[in-house]
């Protein structure tokens, strides 16, 4: 190799050094294209970096707004929420008042109920009580009449009188219970 490099040098052709009319040329040429991309290409991609650079700060901008309008909702929210709590914390304790309260009147009522039933079966029961003793001393009085008649052997129909007579029998026997009660 050193040989031919050697031969070459002696001839004035060097693989290692091109000619200068190459290199002027390729000169040329680099500056041309360095020209096309300094005007033409370099200035599209920067608008096209420049766009991305933009739509991804405006991006930035809205995730931002977007997080601030979120965390302001959010704050909003939890507050309604807490007020909804309480509202209706404040609702089931109204309900609960109104149902003891209502609880409470029906209780009176039924009572009352059962009082003016308890009345009325009392004075009912009385009535009846009444009754039966004025039909028991009509039925007794007949009897002892029959009976006074069959001892004695004699009729007695006068009514007024028998009737007399039986009131004050069952007079006499309405005392003696009671004398010997309290006795």
């Amino acid at each position: 190799m050193i040989s031919i490099a050697a031969e070459e040098g002696a001839s004035g052709f060097n693989v290692l050094f091109p000619a200068v009319y190459d290199i002027v040329w390729s000169l040329v040429v680099f500056v041309v294209i360095g020209l096309f991309f300094w005007k033409f290409v370099i200035p599209q991609f920067r608008k096209v970096l420049d766009q991305r650079e933009e739509q991804i700060e405006g991006g930035i901008r809205k995730a931002e707004q977007a997080q601030k309008e979120a965390a302001s909702n959010k704050a909003e929210h939890e507050e309604l929420l807490k007020s909804a709590r309480v509202e209706a914390a404040e609702i089931r304790d109204q309900a609960r008042a109104e149902a003891e309260q209502i609880r409470a009147e029906k209780k009176a009522e039924l009572q009352a109920e059962l009082d003016r039933q308890t009345a009325a079966a009392k004075a009912q029961i009385e009535a009846e009580r009444q009754a039966a003793i004025v039909s028991l001393r009509s039925e007794v009085g007949s009897l002892a009449v029959d009976l006074a008649s069959r001892v004695v052997g004699e009729s007695l129909t006068n009514d007024q009188r028998s009737t007399a007579l039986v009131d004050r029998f069952l007079a006499d026997l309405d005392s003696a219970p009671a004398a010997g009660t309290q006795n």
